[in-house]
């Protein structure tokens, strides 16, 4: 930071500064804090020029960082133009580090150095905790860190001018933003990201530094997507090594930075793509020493990719709250919406998803409800969109959640006319959209009684004992958030957090678990009626789910549809997410017909136990 030291040879240098080594210059990385970046500047001789004239095709420059604790981080240089390559360095902990660089450019093979970091007070980079959420590397006086996702989308960041794009990001840091999605790929006549055949555009990934080292000073994670679509990457990148190429570039220059990846927008629709992204995904986790976190984006659940092992957590594209209650019970891995709908607050609207500020709202805390993390929208772009209704229910949805211990809050179902979330014996966090009398079972206590405007934050405050929760909102003029909780417990309990386990009612942590999905046939409570034999990929299919043991639970029932061809190794697709109806099977779900589709319905009962059944359909063209 600040200091930057070239290393290797100038065009007039003699052959004794051509072998001048690390060690003999201050290292660029002293003294640097704590999660900051610095860089590590490399000069191509003119000799080393002429043998290679696209650095970035067959240069090869990779630094390994060897931590005070013996952590290695190896990163690979990207190039930045003309004969100038660089590695950009974060240190994750302070005191001495050792580096050696390794490279195919003889003059800076096996160079050695070392230098000395500083504190800072960053909570360091994020990553997955307690099954659904999210922590800090760092620890605050010994305890661990929760981390509240709230996303924005800001599609045209990398492309608005300097200054709009800091008037944005001054905003969502005022609007308490801990995310922004920066997508890479722009359309129409927006820079390309490449300017040649097998060229990076330096001159907009120079302009993007600029952006998301403005964003982390802020606070704000850059949420980075990569590109629109598989077929769009396969159209830029066609062959392996110009992917590997590619996603090693994107790492090298950011991996250092507070960024998450995200692959594509949508990964559904696309032959094969699948294949593409765990092929992307691989190299990208490859890539990247830090580790930070990976998604495929969806049009509605990117789920499917999870057995491939290159995710962390599923990306949403729906406001579907069936898929989202039911996934949220199968999958130890945090979730996040990033399309549940887009505020219309002036711009017009251009799709069912488009919403005015009310139903925006609604979209918003019952995703919340599903357990998902959540990102804001809007379908305008520019600042007469940054102050809109929709951004301010974002900031009083930070503000109720922030005062809580949501890295421990689950889906919460005694409860009658409202949806909730809890940690049980402690808070209890209910969103009723359509007001009316609200019903909870809780346990027997003294809590505080706080009704929370959604739109504005306003509160309502009381006092009141027992176990059995029954009122009516202030008013019923809009929805509501209401909160039960026991403040000098949640006092108590924040003295420790230990984001891996959750307290119990003595005092004592154990590990938390997802439920043991039920599928024993003999206690499922519905069958499949139809569909069955052989299915046409091209017409509707009718489906219906039968109740086989009616109970108080089974009068509310959320459903997930799904089919899968394990053979052609497309991953499952969501059919449907009702007890019947039709469907039209994804045309993307097969590769080779006729195929045998495994069916498998899950179902969801109105105390959060999940049932499953399984029947085998053919497919047809």
């Amino acid at each position: 930071m600040g200091f930057r030291l070239a290393i290797g040879i100038l065009a007039l240098a003699s052959a004794a500064l051509r072998a001048q080594t690390a060690p003999a210059a201050a290292s660029p990385c002293a003294s640097t804090p704590s999660y900051s970046t610095c860089e590590m500047v490399f000069e191509l001789s003119a000799e080393d020029a002429a043998a290679h004239p696209n650095p970035y095709a067959t240069v090869e420059l990779t630094v390994t960082f060897r931590s005070p604790r013996q952590h290695s981080y190896a990163l690979g240089a990207y190039w930045d133009g003309a004969n100038r390559l660089v590695v950009r360095f974060s240190p994750t902990e302070v005191g001495n580090w050792d580096y050696l660089v390794t490279s195919n450019i003889a003059t800076w093979n096996q160079q050695r150095g070392s230098f000395s970091t500083a504190p800072s007070d960053s909570k360091g980079f994020i990553h997955p905790a307690a099954l659904h959420h999210w922590e800090y590397t760092e620890k605050a006086n010994g305890l661990d860190q929760a981390h509240l996702w709230m996303g924005v989308s800001e599609p045209r960041f990398a492309f608005m001018d300097a200054a709009a794009s800091r008037a944005v990001a001054d905003a969502r840091a005022s609007q308490k933003f801990t995310h922004l999605r920066v997508s890479l790929a722009g359309s129409g006549s927006d820079p390309s990201l490449f300017q040649g055949p097998d060229v990076p555009n330096t001159a907009f990934f120079q302009a993007l530094d600029q952006r998301i080292r403005y964003l982390n000073q802020k606070g704000i994670i850059a949420d980075l997507i990569l590109s629109h679509r598989p077929a769009d990457l396969l159209k830029a990148l066609p062959s392996p090594d110009r992917r590997r190429r590619f996603v090693r570039y994107v790492a090298g220059r950011y991996a250092a930075c507070n960024v998450t990846w995200q692959a594509v927008d949508q990964f559904e629709g696309d032959p094969d793509g699948r294949a593409l992204l765990n092929e992307l995904g691989a190299s990208l986790k490859q890539a990247d020493p830090y580790q930070h976190p990976r998604t495929a984006g969806a049009l509605l659940t990117s789920a499917p990719l999870l057995d491939d092992h290159w995710m962390d957590f599923v990306s949403y594209g729906t406001s579907d709250d069936n898929l989202g209650a039911v996934e949220h019970q199968l999958y130890p891995v945090p979730f996040v919406n990033g399309n549940f709908g887009r505020e219309d607050s002036g711009a017009g609207k251009s799709g069912p998803d488009d919403v005015d500020a009310a139903t925006f709202r609604h979209r918003l805390w019952n995703a919340t409800m599903d357990g998902q993390y959540v990102t804001y929208a809007n379908t305008g772009s520019g600042a007469q969109y940054l102050d809109s209704p929709g951004a301010k229910a974002m900031s009083v949805w930070f503000d109720v959640l922030s005062t809580t211990r949501h890295w421990e809050m689950e889906p919460f179902f005694d409860i009658d006319n409202g949806r909730g979330l809890a940690l049980e014996d402690s808070d209890y966090l209910i969103y009723i959209e359509k007001p009316g009398p609200i019903e909870l079972i809780v346990e027997h206590h003294s809590y505080d009684i706080l009704w929370i405007n959604p739109a504005n934050g306003e509160t309502v405050r009381k006092k009141w004992s027992g176990d059995h929760f029954t009122s009516e909102p202030p008013d019923r003029s809009h929805d509501w958030v209401l909160r039960v909780v026991r403040l000098s417990r949640l006092e108590s309990m924040n003295k420790s957090y230990k984001l891996e386990s959750r307290e119990d009612h003595d005092g004592n942590y154990a590990p938390i678990a997802l439920q043991e999905i039920e599928a024993n046939t003999a206690k499922v409570p519905f069958a499949i009626e139809q569909p069955s034999g052989d299915l046409p990929l091209a017409a509707p299919v009718s489906y219906s789910a039968k109740i086989t043991r009616e109970s108080r639970a089974t009068r509310l029932m959320r459903w997930l549809w799904i089919g899968d061809v394990a053979a052609d190794g497309q991953g499952y697709r969501v059919l449907s997410t009702s007890q019947k109806g039709s469907f039209r099977l994804p045309p993307d779900l097969a590769v080779q017909f006729p195929a045998i589709m495994h069916l498998r319905l899950y179902g969801m009962n109105a105390n959060g136990k999940v049932y499953e059944v399984d029947s085998g359909c053919g497919l047809v063209k």
